[in-house]
């Protein structure tokens, strides 16, 4: 704890960094006094996109949608904005503070269909590196603005700019580091951007990371040279490295670790930024999986419910839709201690920081709506505005957030680059394909009877009157047996034929099919057995 925090008599929040190290899946938990702030999945057997560079080749250009489609040898073509298709220092103005309010030129207005054709016609090589993942249907999204993240410094090849990260706000700090940046030796053609974890970092801490970056960007240039079209030119680190990168800043308090072999190299990760670095990795070699021993796994299972509890008794419900996400607010218990307007206030207050962080945590993006509960009073209305501003600074996702509208829906956007968590843990259900509901017995037996009374037409039409044998799930039979009997009864009548019903135990609920005696199909809804 901090001289300040002490004599404020602040309590020092206690962040820890969980890691548990599988063959097929690495997740990383970050909790702040055992709750849990942050959490990412991946897979080592799936090559991770978003970061890698390629060596790829334009396939076609498509002027109506002002992009290109790039072959870097996935299964579907990159696609690659026009505007995305020069360097970053090419859309940039000769001004090379990236804080400059009139840093970028409009660059979908700079360049013509001509231009492009002229320059990339189809067949030419291009440097892409991946910007957004593969989601869905869609291939990934790539970008010729080249950039590569060190631990205190973010290098820019084919860019001249020399900045500091605007999260670092204090101007004695931004002018000490834009000093450091104006003494390292750089080529010309390179850029460089001090990452927020670089504030107070010492100037030999930039030049062993620069050293490092400078040492990548060689092996990438020989890859380049190297290596036929498509390929893979860079990998961004997996995981297990970006926890140190990234995760591993001064407030974090201990990394535990699951894993022997991935201690081992953690370690000797942290090791290259100091000594201190190196002593808070410690190996977890406890009989429960360690992220039960953590309480994470619960939280974890919470937090990917429809339906989030809130600690005043409020919730929240979270719809993740191909276009949007729309969340819900509700007061649930909540009543409060002062009026019905404070009460709500409350509840959206603890909501939109609560939003933030499922945001984070499901690692989801794209249009969010959050249907908030009405708020007469424009003060309330700010106060919360300002509260969900407060709480997306700690993504490192870009958010933009908008005002609360005049129906009380406050509109943001996250940015996505992979699939949200939800997408890459769970399937889609196949026994309701993904509603979270089937059709009601009710529902089916209706459809049932009309479906056997055309079936009748039909035959009568032909001089048939068959028996016929209808195949049901065991749900609907229930229903057919008990209360709709009657009706199958007048059915049978009216048709003079035989009507046998017959219960299968894996048939779908939805599904059913009508046969006649000697096994033809006369309507089947088709296959969705399970």
């Amino acid at each position: 704890m901090s001289i300040l925090d002490w004599l404020l008599g602040r309590k020092k929040v206690k962040r820890e960094i969980v890691v548990n190290a599988e063959k097929l899946e690495t997740r990383v938990a970050v909790m702040e006094d055992g709750h849990l702030e942050e959490f990412q999945v991946e897979h080592p057997a799936r090559e991770r996109l978003v970061g890698s560079i390629f060596k790829g080749r334009i396939q076609n250009l498509e002027n109506d949608l002002q992009a290109a489609f790039v072959d870097i040898g996935m299964r579907k073509n990159a696609f690659l904005h026009y505007w995305d298709m020069f360097p970053d220092d090419e859309s940039r103005l000769d001004d090379e503070d990236p804080d400059s309010a009139q840093q970028r030129v409009p660059r979908r207005k700079r360049y013509t269909n001509e231009q492009i054709a002229k320059r990339f016609a189809p067949g030419t090589e291009i440097i892409v590196q991946v910007s957004k993942g593969p989601i869905g249907t869609k291939g990934p999204r790539v970008t010729a603005s080249l950039s590569i993240p060190g631990r205190y410094l973010v290098m820019m090849p084919g860019c001249k700019l020399r900045g500091v990260s605007r999260k670092i706000g204090d101007a004695k700090e931004r002018q000490r580091l834009k000093k450091i940046l104006d003494r390292l030796p750089l080529p010309d053609d390179i850029g460089l951007i001090v990452r927020t974890i670089g504030a107070g970092a010492s100037k030999r801490a930039f030049v062993r990371d620069l050293r490092g970056l400078l040492s990548i960007w060689q092996d990438l240039q020989a890859n380049i040279r190297d290596k036929r079209t498509p390929a893979c030119v860079y990998q961004e680190p997996d995981l297990i490295e970006r926890v140190v990168r990234d995760y591993l800043t001064e407030d974090i308090d201990r990394v535990t670790i699951d894993d022997a072999e991935s201690y081992d190299r953690i370690r000797a990760v942290a090791a290259r930024i100091s000594r201190r670095s190196r002593g808070l990795i410690h190996r977890y070699d406890g009989d429960q999986p360690i992220f039960d021993a953590k309480g994470v796994e619960r939280q974890i299972e919470e937090a990917f419910r429809r339906k989030v509890n809130l600690k005043s008794g409020g919730y929240l419900v979270i719809d993740e839709t191909e276009a949007l996400i729309a969340i819900d607010v509700n007061t649930g218990r909540h009543k409060g201690k002062g009026s019905q307007e404070e009460a709500i206030l409350e509840v959206n207050l603890e909501a939109v920081d609560e939003v933030a962080r499922q945001l984070r945590l499901r690692n989801i993006g794209g249009l969010v709506v959050v249907d908030l509960i009405d708020m007469k009073s424009r003060k309330h209305q700010a106060a919360v505005y300002k509260a969900m501003k407060a709480a997306v600074k700690r993504d490192r996702a870009r958010t933009n957030v908008l005002p609360i509208s005049d129906l009380g829906l406050m509109e943001m956007t996250r940015q996505r680059q992979e699939e949200s968590l939800l997408s890459q843990t769970y399937s889609k259900c196949p026994y309701c394909r993904g509603h979270g509901v089937i059709q009601s017995a009710l529902s089916l037996s209706v459809s049932i009877q009309r479906q056997i009374r055309g079936v009748v037409r039909k035959c009568t039409r032909a001089g048939q009157t068959p028996d016929l044998l209808i195949l049901v799930a065991p749900t609907v039979l229930d229903r057919l047996r008990s209360e709709d009997e009657q009706l199958i009864v007048d059915l049978q009548a009216e048709y003079k034929g035989k009507l046998s019903f017959r219960s299968e135990p894996l048939r779908h609920p939805e599904t059913y099919e009508i046969r006649t005696a000697d096994g033809k199909v006369m309507y089947t809804t088709g296959d969705k057995g399970v």
